[in-house]
Formats: structure tokens, C-alpha cells, sequence
């Protein structure tokens, strides 16, 4: 800074300035940055011409330059630190054709008044129909659409408005379209919901012929945790790939889970390319268990909790479900030696078909010696 030239304020020299490059920041400063000198300031002129001169013109918003929206995404994704979502679009024609090696299968889902299926009532009910082809696990063809609502007899609660948006006023002389659901159900393989145990029940309840068809559940028919998910819920599955959606209404949760599970699985073991329709039909050709740790001892109880046994109220039990007969050996060694040390006892091992899983109809018991 020099000295002042006599009128008391102060002026500052220019300066080079030099920088390196700064790898972190990713840029480097200006080599020949000038400092500025604060000379006093000229008395502004105060004619409107002048004024109006200096004043710089407004450009229209409608010509500022757009770039295309699907074009920034792409360039965020080319990114590491960027995640892109995209708002899911329903494929109610998927490419290929069915053929012989096709299975069909019904994606279901629906909104209820409540949680309990014996007081409860369904208000909104939505299916979809597609082919898939056994070989690549994926759908072919065009996907048939249902989606209806239903008038349960009674007010909706505040709570489920609130998380579907479904009103009194549109459920009020409601009917599911019973002829066109059962259109829909013929020749059908697998019924597929996420939640299956929830649902289930609700819809046999309401159309008893559900109960002669295989279901399978997306939620626990898929071990997610395994294949390095952090969660099972469908709108974080959706979003793992790259996917988001208006979700708590019947059609598009059953959209949402269709794209779910025609992605390949992303731990899918020898078979890269097996998807979660694939697995899923695996799963319901296949016999799965209920065992119940019978008369384990009390002090056993967090190894229980923490192997994923869950307490039975009811039946004053710890219980857990396996999907095939490797696991539940696995599982019998595992109680011999971690929770009876030993000790005689006997276990109880329900056996469900997909016809009998999920519903609130027994499978057959038998008990098991260790």
C-alpha cells in the first residue's frame, strides 16, 4: 500500500499474484491477478442517457440456452459422485415374445382399511399379467392391467387417506370387477405380491378362488440383505435402481415391482443374469418350512432372536422360515449344537407348497428329532 496522495485515502499498488495449481480444489488461481486502486470515485452523472447506457438489457428467459434433461442425467451419471433418478415409466409391452418356455404370472398388490385381515377390508385391489420367459427370467409381451376400487362398508381412517389418498367420496358404491378378475386368473403359475403374507390373506378372504393358485413373496422369498440391499421395502429397492415413483397406490407399486424383479438379482451366484422373477419362480416349484424351536431353553433367547426367529405370541414359540432342504438341515445343526447343546428334543417342521404359504391355512406338521 503506498502513501496517500494528500486527500487521505489510501491507494493499493498492483501486485502479481501467483498461485499452483491446487489438485484438491481442482483449479488453479489467476497467475497475473491485479489488486485494484481505490482511487476516489467520480460523482455519478446524473443524465438519464448516460444512466440508461450503463445499464445492462435483460435477456429473456426464453433465450437462455436449455440443455435436454435426459442429457444432464447422462452427464451426472458419467460422474462418480453423482446417483441419477428417474421417474419409473410403466412397460406394459415388454420386448420378445412368449413361447412355449413362458410362465405366467400375476403381480399383485393392494390397499386395505387396515392391518387385520379378519377386521379389515380391501379398498383398492390392482393385478398384472405377463408372460415370463423361463430361460432369461424376464417378461415378454404385453402386460394386461386391473386396477379397481372397492367400497368397504365403512369410513377409511384418517391414517390410510393419508398414505394412499384414497377417499370415502371415491370408494362409494365401489366393486371390484369380479368377472374380469377371474378372466385375469386363468392359466395364471404365480401369484407374486411384496408382502405376501399381508396381502394374501386379505384376497382369498375377498375371492375365495385366489386360495387354488401358487404364490410367491418378493419380500421374503428373496433374502435382499444377502444381496447387498439395505433394505426390502419396494421404494428403496426401486430407487437401488435408479428409479422413483408416486408409491402407496395399487397399480403402480405392482409397476414398481414388476421393474424390481425383471433387473438381474445383484449377487445371482454362477448365473449372472438370474433376476427376481426367476428366483421367484424357483422358489414356488419348490417346498419351504416353518420351524419352530420347540421348548427351546429361556436362555437361549437372543441367540434366537439374532440367528432371525421371531416369538410367537400364540403358540408361545421362537419360529423362522426356510426356503429349501439345505437350509433347514443347516438349521437342525445349528439348534443341536447352539440352543439344546446336545440335549435330546424334538422340533416342529411345517411344510407349505405355494399354495399353502402365506395364507392363513396350514401346511403339513411333522416333528422332527435332534
Amino acid at each position: 500500500m503506498s502513501a496517500s496522495p494528500g486527500n487521505g485515502i489510501p491507494v493499493f499498488l498492483r501486485r502479481t499474484v501467483t498461485q499452483a495449481f491446487n489438485p484438491q480444489l481442482g483449479f488453479a488461481f489467476l497467475a497475473d491477478l491485479p489488486t485494484l486502486d481505490l482511487d476516489p470515485p467520480k460523482r455519478a452523472s446524473r443524465s438519464p442517457k448516460a444512466s440508461a447506457a450503463k445499464t445492462p438489457k435483460a435477456v429473456p428467459a426464453t433465450q437462455a440456452p436449455l440443455m435436454d434433461a435426459e442429457a444432464m442425467a447422462r452427464a451426472l451419471e458419467a460422474h462418480a459422485d453423482y446417483k441419477v433418478q428417474r421417474r419409473l415409466k410403466p412397460c406394459l409391452q415388454w420386448p420378445g415374445e412368449a413361447h412355449s418356455g413362458v410362465k405366467t404370472i400375476l403381480v399383485l398388490d393392494t390397499e386395505t382399511t387396515g392391518l387385520d385381515q379378519t377386521k379389515e377390508k380391501i379398498i383398492e385391489l390392482a393385478l398384472l399379467r405377463v408372460s415370463v420367459d423361463t430361460e432369461t427370467g424376464l417378461p415378454v409381451g404385453p402386460v394386461q392391467v386391473y386396477d379397481g376400487l372397492e367400497d368397504p362398508g365403512k369410513p377409511i381412517p384418517p391414517e390410510i387417506v393419508a398414505i394412499t389418498g384414497i377417499e370415502d367420496a371415491q370408494v362409494q358404491g365401489q366393486a371390484l370387477d369380479e368377472a374380469r378378475i377371474a378372466e385375469l386368473m386363468q392359466g395364471v403359475d404365480v401369484v407374486i405380491a411384496h408382502n405376501a403374507g399381508f396381502d394374501r390373506p386379505f384376497v382369498e378372504a375377498r375371492l375365495p378362488a385366489f386360495a387354488g393358485l401358487a404364490w410367491a413373496c418378493s419380500f421374503a422369498d428373496i433374502d435382499w440383505k444377502a444381496q447387498g440391499r439395505g433394505s426390502a421395502k419396494l421404494e428403496s429397492l426401486a430407487a437401488e435402481l435408479g428409479l422413483f415413483y408416486d408409491a402407496h397406490r395399487a397399480e403402480m407399486d405392482c409397476h414398481a415391482l414388476l421393474a424390481v424383479l425383471a433387473a438381474p438379482l445383484p449377487k445371482a451366484g454362477a448365473d449372472a443374469t438370474q433376476t427376481g422373477l426367476a428366483h421367484l419362480l424357483y422358489a414356488a416349484g419348490n417346498p419351504s418350512y416353518r420351524l419352530s424351536a420347540t421348548n427351546a431353553p429361556f436362555e437361549a433367547k437372543d441367540l434366537l432372536k439374532a440367528r432371525g426367529y421371531r416369538w410367537n405370541g400364540d403358540q408361545r414359540v421362537w419360529a423362522t422360515r426356510l426356503n429349501d432342504d439345505a437350509a433347514l438341515h443347516t438349521e437342525f445343526d445349528w439348534l443341536r449344537q447352539q440352543v439344546y447343546a446336545g440335549r435330546h428334543a424334538a422340533v416342529q417342521v411345517e411344510q407349505m407348497d405355494a399354495k399353502t404359504k402365506y395364507s392363513s391355512r396350514s401346511g403339513h406338521t411333522v416333528y422332527q428329532q435332534l
